[in-house]
C-alpha cells in the first residue's frame, strides 16, 4: 500500500477495572515499523484489551482497526460500501476521482476486484473479512490492528487472509493482530504471548516453545501465569504505578507510549454538514436495497389507515351522532397511529448497526450528524404516512369536513407525535443490544401510551400516580392537541345526544384551549429523547475503546 509503518511502543501498560480486577498488568510491547505482531494467549488473557490500548490515541487516518466481527453493511454492493466509507474517511475536499481511485486501490490490493459489484451479504466469510479490512485501508493507515481476523474461517481461508496481511506488512504497514489459532503465529514476525493479563513472551514465533520448555505451541497455552517468569525487556523505561480506579468510569489505564516514527499531521476530515449528508444518502440506499424493510415502511401505514377506516363508522363527528364517544376514540387512534409509525421506524435503526457505529466512531463518525441523518431520512416518510392516515379518514367520512387550518393543525400534531415517537425509538434502539431486545421493547413502550393517554380513563378521573405518569406520555399531548384542533369540546356541548355533556364533564378542560400547548410538549420530548439517544450512544462507543 506504500504506507510508512508506524512504530508502536508501550511501557508499563496496565488496565484495572473498578472492582480491582486487572485486565493488563505491567505490559511492555514494542512493534517495529512494518512488522507483523501476533498477540496470542488463552481466553481472558487480555489480548483484545491490549490491542485496543495499543490502537488508542492515534490521529484518525493514521491507523486502521478491524474488530473480530465482519462489521460492514450487508445490503449494499462491495464497491458502494467502500465508496461511502471512502467519502466519509478521506480528507475534506477529496474529488470523485480520488474516492474512486482509493476504492480501486484497496480492491486490487485485497484481491476483491471481481467482487466489486456483488452484495456484501452474498460474500463468503473470508471475502467479508477482507472487505472489512478494505474499509480501513482506504486512508492508507500506517498501522493496522485486527482482533482475531481468522476467527470463523476455514484453514485455507485463514491462510489466504494471513498472506494478505503479510503482504501489507512487507509493503510497510505495521500489523498487529490477536489470534486463538496456533498456526497463525508462523506468519508473524514476532509473537506476544499473554496469560492472566501479563506478557510472558515477545519474540520470534520459533522461540515461543523453547522459552517455556515445551514441545508444541498448544502446550504453551497450558502454562500457569502465576508461576511463569516475566521476560526481561530491552527498554529501561520505568514502570508506572497504577492510579486510583476513580480516575476513569469503568477502567483505569496506566501507560507510557512513545512513537519513534513521527506522526505527520493528517488532513482535516469531512465536516459535520457533509457527514450528515453522506450518512443520509447511505441510510437511504440501505433502506431501498432491503426489500423487506422498504415494504414494511411503505405498507404498514397503508394497512393501518385501511383498518382504521374499517373500524369506525362514518359521520362520527355529526352533532346529532348517537355515540359522541366514538369521535374521541377516532382522535385517540389517530394519535396512537402516529406514535406507532414513529416508534416502529425508529426501534431498529441503531441496534442493527451498532457495531458499525462503534467502529466508525473510532475514526470519523460524529454522533450528531449520525442521528440527524436518521431524522432526515425517516421524518418525510412519517409525514407521508400521517398525511395518508388523515386523508383516508377524511375521504371515508371518518373525519368531518373542515377548514384547511383545522387539517393543518391535525397534520402538525400527528407529525410532531411521530417525531417524538421516532426519537423515543432511536433512544430505545441505542439502549438495547440487539434487534430481538428492540422487538421486546415495542409492547413495553406502547402499553403505557395507551393506558395513560387520557382516552380510556380521562386524566381528571385518574388516580394520583396515573395522573402523574400521564405527563410523561407523548400520546397524551398528541391526543389532547388533536381534540383541541378538531374542537371536541364544542362538538359535545352542542350535540343532541344526551351523552355529550356527561362526556364533556368527565374530560373537564382536557380539550379546551389551543393545540399549541401539545405541540410544545411533543417538540420538547422529541429533543429530550434525541439528547438521550446521543448520550447512550456516546457511552456505548466510549465503553468500546476506553
Amino acid at each position: 500500500m506504500g504506507a510508512e509503518g508506524l512504530r508502536i511502543e508501550a511501557r508499563g501498560l496496565a488496565v484495572r477495572l473498578r472492582d480491582g480486577r486487572e485486565l493488563l498488568s505491567g505490559v511492555d510491547v514494542e512493534v517495529p515499523p512494518g512488522a507483523m505482531l501476533a498477540v496470542a494467549g488463552p481466553s481472558g488473557a487480555g489480548k483484545t484489551t491490549l490491542l485496543e490500548e495499543l490502537a488508542a490515541g492515534h490521529p484518525a487516518g493514521t491507523i486502521g482497526f478491524v474488530p473480530q466481527d465482519d462489521i460492514v453493511h450487508l445490503d449494499l454492493t462491495l464497491s458502494r460500501t467502500l465508496g461511502y466509507a471512502a467519502r466519509l474517511r478521506l480528507p475534506a475536499g477529496s474529488s470523485r476521482d480520488e474516492v474512486a481511485s482509493a476504492v480501486a486501490r484497496v480492491l486490487a490490493a485485497l484481491g476483491l476486484g471481481e467482487l466489486a459489484g456483488r452484495r456484501v451479504g452474498a460474500l463468503s466469510g473470508g471475502e467479508r473479512k477482507r472487505a472489512s479490512i478494505a474499509v480501513e485501508l482506504l486512508t492508507r493507515p500506517r498501522a493496522l490492528f485486527l482482533d482475531e481476523p481468522t476467527s470463523g474461517l476455514d484453514p485455507a481461508a485463514g491462510a489466504r487472509l494471513l498472506g494478505v496481511l503479510r503482504a501489507l506488512a512487507e509493503s510497510g504497514t505495521t500489523v498487529v493482530l490477536t489470534t486463538h489459532n496456533p498456526s497463525d503465529l508462523a506468519h508473524a514476525d514476532e509473537v506476544a504471548f499473554l496469560a492472566g493479563g501479563r506478557l510472558l513472551f515477545q519474540g520470534p514465533p520459533e522461540g515461543l516453545c523453547a522459552a517455556f520448555g515445551v514441545a508444541t505451541v498448544e502446550e504453551v497455552y497450558g502454562v500457569d501465569p502465576a508461576t511463569a517468569p516475566i521476560p526481561s525487556t530491552p527498554s529501561t523505561a520505568s514502570k508506572s504505578a497504577p492510579r486510583s480506579v476513580a480516575d476513569a468510569p469503568e477502567a483505569t489505564t496506566v501507560r507510557t507510549r512513545t512513537s519513534t516514527t513521527p506522526v505527520t499531521a493528517t488532513a482535516p476530515p469531512v465536516g459535520a454538514l457533509r457527514q450528515w449528508w453522506l450518512l443520509t444518502q447511505r441510510a437511504a440506499a440501505i433502506l431501498t436495497r432491503n426489500r423487506l424493510s422498504a415494504a414494511v415502511v411503505v405498507g404498514s401505514p397503508v394497512m393501518i389507515a385501511a383498518m382504521f377506516a374499517m373500524l369506525f363508522r362514518p359521520h362520527a363527528f355529526t352533532p346529532g351522532s348517537d355515540n359522541p364517544g366514538s369521535s374521541a376514540m377516532i382522535m385517540f387512534w389517530i394519535a396512537f397511529g402516529a406514535f406507532f409509525f414513529g416508534l416502529t421506524y425508529g426501534l431498529l435503526q441503531i441496534c442493527t448497526e451498532l457495531p458499525i457505529v462503534r467502529r466508525e466512531r473510532r475514526t470519523v463518525l460524529r454522533l450528531g450528524p449520525y442521528l440527524a441523518s436518521k431524522i432526515t431520512l425517516l421524518l418525510p416518510v412519517l409525514a407521508a404516512a400521517d398525511a395518508l392516515l388523515l386523508l383516508v379518514l377524511r375521504v371515508t367520512d371518518r373525519l368531518p369536513g373542515a377548514a384547511a387550518s383545522v387539517y393543518g393543525s391535525l397534520f402538525v400534531t400527528t407529525l410532531l407525535a411521530s417525531a417524538a415517537a421516532l426519537t423515543l425509538g432511536l433512544l430505545a434502539s441505542a439502549a438495547v443490544s440487539d434487534p430481538g431486545q428492540a422487538t421486546l421493547m415495542l409492547p413495553l413502550l406502547c402499553f403505557p401510551q395507551v393506558l395513560f393517554s387520557g382516552a380510556f380513563v380521562p386524566v381528571p378521573q385518574m388516580g394520583a400516580v396515573g395522573s402523574a405518569l400521564s405527563w410523561a406520555m407523548t400520546n397524551r399531548w398528541a391526543y389532547e392537541a388533536l381534540g383541541r384542533g378538531i374542537g371536541l369540546d364544542a362538538l359535545w356541548a352542542r350535540g343532541s345526544s344526551p351523552l355529550g355533556l356527561p362526556l364533556l364533564a368527565s374530560y373537564g378542560r382536557t380539550f379546551a384551549g389551543s393545540a399549541v400547548e401539545g405541540w410544545v410538549w411533543l417538540g420538547g420530548y422529541a429533543v429530550l429523547f434525541l439528547a438521550g439517544a446521543w448520550l447512550v450512544l456516546a457511552r456505548k462507543c466510549r465503553r468500546t475503546h476506553r
